[in-house]
């Protein structure tokens, strides 16, 4: 029996995706459920199980776009396993052919002597007007001295000095979803009126309950108190305050949300991704950061759903991970507003009118002018700051192991 194996729909709105790659070779024998092959929508990059065992015949190439519902392999159901070899005396000899000598070339002496590579005066005259050195040029002459007509004949090298070094290129496809991601990227900076403002955080506070809970808290929840559970906090109670940043624009409408789903971006083997997690603005310290950890291991491992990336109303990202200082960070399409988190640096500022050195972390809000004002756009980073320098009262009720569960 031939099963026709199509490709499954991968989420709503999506109609084709690209072969990223074959797992199996045409003629292999699959089992059930194993991978075969790995697919790239716009969204994310999936892996297509083999619905049957039996010997499999491609249909579809490497970076073919093919629809949804499209045929890209057979598998005939009745074909064979192929048996394993148990012996050495089942493998075919092959005998080896001896080695042939092949007699050496013989190198004749070619003198040499002062003047091997010196030009006559009337070919030093003609290199020097082509702007040719003698060490690139073979002489003819006697004992290898360079002649007129070595002179005459003598091309210019390419470039004005040699070259060292691997020159080579290579050219590649981009995958479905970095094309649609591009697509994307540069509609918004066409489509939207995308402005930035930017802040500072001193981030004392937090680095000393971090100090004082962090090997409780991973102890008791087996996960690690990091920086995205305050962030994230911080940011759900700055959207309650100024919800027009937790609101987008359908056509000559605003909508808005009454719940937080924060899209978190993570760096994985194809890519910037951002799922999102939902209703952050109920979860605790221990929901918020295993949440973000389960999502991140999905991504890395490839296995993060479409249902899982898509439904964010709001954006938090961390260019601090990979030592960028401050930056603007890009909408996230349909949202109107990201935060982009940046590297934490010791410098020197004024408290109490002192110069003490304090860990500083720059901050950044792009926002969509047509819908967020400047008010509450900087209104906005100013509670996220304020939240985040000080994270025992406005974050944890003034009760830090109530709020960490400890």
């Amino acid at each position: 029996m031939i099963l026709e194996m199509k490709v499954p729909s991968p989420g709503e709105s999506i109609t084709e995706v690209e072969i990223a790659s074959w797992l199996v070779k045409d003629g292999d024998y699959v089992e059930k459920d194993q991978a075969i092959a790995e697919v790239d929508s716009d969204k994310a990059t999936l892996e297509l199980p083999a619905e049957t065992a039996g010997i499999i015949t491609l249909k579809a190439e490497e970076g073919d776009v093919v629809k949804v519902g499209q045929v890209v392999c057979l598998i005939d159901t009745e074909g064979a396993k192929p048996s394993t070899l148990t012996s050495t005396e089942e493998s075919p000899k092959i005998e080896t052919p001896k080695a042939v000598e092949t007699p050496k070339p013989v190198i004749e002496n070619v003198s040499t002597s002062y003047a091997t590579g010196t030009p006559s005066p009337a070919a030093a005259k003609i290199l020097a007007e082509k702007e040719i050195q003698p060490s690139q040029v073979q002489g003819t002459g006697r004992d290898g001295r360079i002649t007129t007509e070595d002179a005459v004949n003598a091309k210019p090298a390419m470039g004005t000095a040699p070259i060292s070094g691997n020159r080579s290129e290579s050219r590649e496809k981009l995958s479905v979803l970095r094309r649609k991601l591009a697509v994307r990227l540069v509609s918004v900076k066409n489509e939207t009126a995308m402005l930035t403002t930017f802040n500072e955080v001193d981030m004392s506070a937090i680095f000393a309950l971090r100090n004082q809970y962090k090997d409780e808290f991973k102890t008791k929840h087996n996960a690690s108190l990091g920086f995205m559970s305050f962030f994230t906090k911080a940011v759900t109670r700055a959207l309650q305050l100024f919800p027009d940043v937790n609101s987008m624009i359908d056509g000559d409408y605003k909508i808005h949300f009454d719940y937080s789903d924060i899209s978190i971006a993570v760096s994985g083997p194809k890519g910037l991704m951002v799922p999102v997690l939902r209703n952050a603005e109920n979860l605790s310290f221990r929901g918020v950061e295993q949440g973000i950890g389960n999502l991140a291991l999905k991504v890395r491992e490839g296995k993060i759903s479409i249902d899982e990336m898509t439904g964010g109303t709001f954006t938090i990202t961390n260019g601090g991970t990979f030592g960028s200082m401050l930056s603007t960070p890009i909408i996230n399409p349909p949202q109107s507003a990201i935060l982009g988190m940046h590297n934490i640096v010791e410098r020197a500022v004024v408290k109490n009118g002192q110069i003490v050195i304090a860990p500083i972390m720059y901050v950044a809000l792009s926002y969509d002018h047509r819908i967020i004002d400047g008010r509450e756009s900087v209104g906005f980073l100013v509670e996220v700051k304020k939240a985040l320098e000080n994270p025992l009262e406005l974050l944890m009720n003034n009760d830090a192991k109530k709020a960490l569960e400890l």
